[in-house]
């Protein structure tokens, strides 16, 4: 499977969930296609910001825009019995978009010589920047803020591919295959990070 047909899946998938959201929050179509296309493409938009790439070389992406709308006005347009479906497998397509992008994310810094903490943050922003921005409009408290583990993963595809540990297609495509598990079972068995509250 090459990259591009998994550009494609962390694209629909997280076009698709953007639309859930929006429809979740009773937002109108033209809402819908906007927090659509803001978690399929926000976290790249932001690390492309961070790390030196022009913004524009988002609009070079045409093919997946028109995916991305196509993913929204089906999902607009389906059922509710297969929108409930799709709830059910929310979380495994979405876990897929995360490590695809995570891992997309770090190879874009680390081609570029950046050091390890911005290949890590440029994981982060890109795996999970898109769904903080459709949380934040949809007035959601952001999944990767919260103490379910999510950002991890990304933090790890950073760090793997920061130090050289996966530079092969097959190391990468490995990569990929074990943080899209790892995502499924920390919210299959849910797995949090340690908090801390201050009210009681």
């Amino acid at each position: 499977m090459t990259w591009e047909v998994l550009s494609m899946i962390g694209t629909i998938a997280f076009a698709i969930s953007g639309a859930i959201v929006a429809m979740e929050e009773e937002y109108d179509i033209l809402g819908v296609y906007i927090l659509g296309i803001v978690t399929a493409f926000g976290g790249g938009a932001i690390r492309n910001l961070l790390i030196g790439v022009p913004v524009s070389a988002l609009w070079e992406q045409g093919m997946y825009f028109q995916i991305a709308l196509l993913s929204i006005t089906a999902v607009f347009l389906f059922p509710h019995n297969l929108l409930k479906h799709w709830q059910r497998w929310g979380n495994f397509f979405d876990a897929i978009g995360l490590s695809a992008f995570a891992i997309q994310g770090a190879i874009y810094a680390s081609e570029m010589n950046h050091p390890i903490s911005a290949i890590i943050v440029a994981a982060v922003l890109t795996g999970s920047g898109g769904g903080i921005i459709r949380d934040l409009l949809a007035r959601r408290k952001p999944l990767v803020l919260n103490s379910e583990i999510y950002a991890v993963w990304a933090i790890i595809c950073g760090l793997v591919i920061g130090l050289k540990f996966a530079t092969s297609p097959a190391e990468i495509f490995t990569l990929f295959i074990v943080i899209t598990g790892l995502r499924v079972l920390s919210y299959t068995f849910d797995w949090k990070l340690p908090s801390k509250r201050l009210r009681t």
